[in-house]
């Protein structure tokens, strides 16, 4: 089980000392102890393209934006694996034979990294866990903190029902059983929900695709029947959409379904009705805070500074830094996303929702 046991300063205020300190120090002065490719550059994988766009659309370009800001002379190495975790493998090899010295991994399978994390660290390459815990003695760790987002899930599960709470059987779809963000989403839902509704009527893993979600959420109608399904917990965005488009070919309305990652088709189906939900992870905050990482550790700084929180991890006290993620309902739309710049309201308000914009009082 992945603890968190110890958070001494917040994210932000930890991440904005560090980015003083950073700027303090100067900005080319990375790697001074080691020439080469490893003085410079940081490797970046990120485990997913179709069945989430957060990475390709924000991850990367916010990651390589901010290592820029801190040292002028700092690339980004980047590969996506696409959800297949021999190929994240390959990439990993690669970026150590490259001579790469820190690596900021966002695991396919965090399971099965610690075998990774040890070979880096014999070529004295250290690994941060990005996004999703990786096994192994990783350098640090950047995050949401998990189990705080599944109980905020399944509290905005619980205000979507009103008090039809009690009586409500609620269907269940979590993440892929190979994540470790996904059972403690799960967890955190299961601490909201349990006791609050008069039972989780099924309960499975969607594995973080639509496809898959979808068969589940018709396996769950055939089995508790149409009349017995009055929420749905879904654990992202990607899922719930094909949640919700298997309730209306069943011909269910009016269900209270969430999803979690502030997707804009998400946002949009939250103005529109569709979603109850869905969660904002601003992911500036936290690209920002992996770039501050990863650059501390190419001037060979200690980053338990900023990364001031400990996550316990197969016996190893691991270095983290954790944000408080955000629930988005149709009154918070535009206090929220659109306040924060993840989009504007143009891009949420594009036909055909636009009376569903004003409606919210977004223009």
């Amino acid at each position: 089980m992945n603890v968190v046991t110890r958070r001494t300063i917040s994210g932000t205020a930890a991440l904005s000392l560090a980015l003083l300190g950073l700027t303090a120090c100067g900005q080319d002065d990375a790697g001074k102890s080691s020439g080469g490719v490893g003085a410079t550059t940081v490797g970046l994988l990120l485990p997913e393209k179709t069945s989430s766009t957060r990475y390709e659309a924000f991850d990367k370009p916010l990651i390589e934006a901010s290592v820029a800001s801190l040292c002028t002379k700092c690339t980004i190495d980047y590969a996506n694996a696409d959800g297949n975790e021999e190929t994240q493998k390959q990439q990993f090899d690669a970026l150590l034979a490259k001579g790469i010295k820190v690596i900021l991994l966002d695991p396919v399978n965090a399971k099965n990294t610690a075998p990774w994390v040890q070979a880096a660290a014999a070529k004295g390459a250290k690994v941060v866990a990005y996004d999703r815990l990786a096994a192994g003695n990783v350098a640090a760790y950047v995050s949401f903190d998990n189990a705080r987002t599944g109980e905020l899930q399944g509290n905005a599960l619980l205000d979507a029902l009103g008090p039809k709470a009690a009586e409500a059987e609620v269907v269940m779809i979590n993440g892929a059983e190979s994540d470790p963000n996904a059972a403690s989403f799960k967890a955190g839902a299961h601490k909201s929900l349990d006791g609050k509704v008069k039972r989780i009527s099924y309960e499975q893993s969607g594995e973080w695709k639509p496809e898959v979600a979808a068969q589940k959420m018709t396996e769950a109608i055939r089995q508790v029947g149409k009349d017995n399904v009055d929420a749905v917990y879904v654990a992202n965005d990607g899922m719930a959409a094909a949640v919700i488009e298997t309730l209306k070919g069943a011909g269910l309305k009016n269900v209270p379904v969430g999803g979690q990652d502030a997707s804009l088709d998400a946002v949009r189906r939250v103005l529109s009705g569709e979603q109850s939900y869905t969660i904002y992870k601003p992911y500036k905050p936290e690209t920002d805070a992996a770039a501050t990482i990863a650059v501390h550790l190419l001037k060979g700084l200690d980053v338990t500074s900023i990364a001031s929180a400990i996550t316990e991890s197969g016996g190893s006290h691991v270095p983290s830094m954790l944000l408080t993620p955000i629930v988005v309902t149709k009154p918070k739309v535009a206090v929220t996303v659109i306040a924060g710049g993840l989009y504007t309201a143009a891009e949420v308000c594009a036909a055909p929702y636009a009376d569903a914009c004003a409606a919210a009082g977004i223009k």
